[in-house]
């Protein structure tokens, strides 16, 4: 006999033309969305792209979410007492200039539009990055967005606590101005309904084999984890034209930490994001986020012009 050498693959893909068609919406409010406040900088983000991608996506989500509040309830009825509800914890990773800050605003206006899941949370893995001095203490501070340079165990009885119930937990707050995370200012975090959490290594898993038995994973916290994909050579177009705005704008503040690239020529700024792109962020992507991505529920594959072209969801 012939061995069998078929290739399985544990996602079903869809095309967008295919994806688009899996909800029917006529009715929805899209009048009540502002785009301009959910894309990032020099990220394009129209209604068609809501309408196609993410409103789908949110519907498959509310499944999810209606199903686990039901088990909630099950659990409940089983043991004859009442489980205290917990939060619907959302795991958004990609690279850095992917998009991933997008979908999460996109997923937390649509999610929260829903009268089922009214209070939806947003939490960014910025704020728990160690002080730029503890980085600098560490001799971090070139490593700064790979997972050593994250506080992690904060991360994780952050989560703990979201998972047990608890409520108004502070959420540490990190300024892109200043470059670093603001000391004793937190977000209030207060048993939502759907916790968003976004960052590019929250699928991260240790690469310690010794110790991958006893360790404790941000994921496994999460109900639904999503990864936000795209060429490389895409990425790094993204990375410096974010780059060059910035330095247009941002930069020229004289508060900012990069206000030292403000006066740079165009020529200069355009170097100097490649060089940090080959340095840092590509060296990331490649070591620590790009091989996570097949821990994720759903895959988002975006094209050159940002516009999602394919949808990867994990089979049940």
């Amino acid at each position: 006999m012939k061995p069998y050498t078929a290739t399985f693959s544990p996602y079903q893909s869809f095309t967008r033309d295919q994806w688009s068609r899996l909800d029917s919406h006529p009715d929805f409010p899209f009048s009540e969305i502002d785009v301009s406040k959910l894309h990032a900088m020099n990220e394009p983000l129209t209604v068609k792209e809501i309408s196609d991608i993410y409103l789908p996506m949110c519907r498959f989500l509310e499944i999810n979410i209606m199903h686990h509040k039901n088990l909630q309830s099950d659990y409940g009825e089983f043991f004859h007492r009442q489980f205290q509800t917990v939060p619907y914890v959302i795991g958004i990773a990609g690279s850095v200039a992917v998009g991933k800050s997008t979908t999460a605003r996109v997923l937390q206006k649509l999610l929260s539009m829903n009268e089922e899941t009214p209070k939806v949370s947003l939490v960014t893995t910025d704020g728990f990055l160690y002080p730029n001095a503890e980085l600098e203490r560490r001799g971090l501070s070139d490593r700064k967005g790979f997972p050593e340079s994250y506080d992690v165990m904060s991360l994780l009885n952050f989560l703990a606590a979201v998972k047990s119930g608890r409520r108004h937990l502070p959420s540490p707050k990190y300024s892109h101005l200043f470059y670093d995370v603001i000391p004793d200012e937190y977000d209030d975090v207060d048993q939502p309904d759907v916790l968003i959490i976004e960052g590019i290594n929250v699928l991260q898993a240790s690469v310690d084999a010794s110790r991958a038995r006893r360790s404790v994973f941000v994921s496994d916290f999460f109900d639904f984890s999503i990864y936000v994909d795209a060429d490389k050579s895409a990425i790094r177009r993204w990375y410096v034209d974010r780059f060059i705005k910035l330095q247009q704008t941002a930069f020229r503040n004289k508060d900012s930490y990069f206000y030292r690239y403000a006066d740079l020529s165009r020529e200069e700024t355009i170097a100097l994001a490649n060089k940090v792109w080959d340095d840092i962020n590509l060296i990331n992507l490649v070591q620590n986020i790009e091989p996570t991505r097949f821990r994720s529920n759903l895959i988002i594959e975006k094209s050159d012009n940002h516009s999602v072209r394919s949808i990867w969801l994990r089979k049940v």
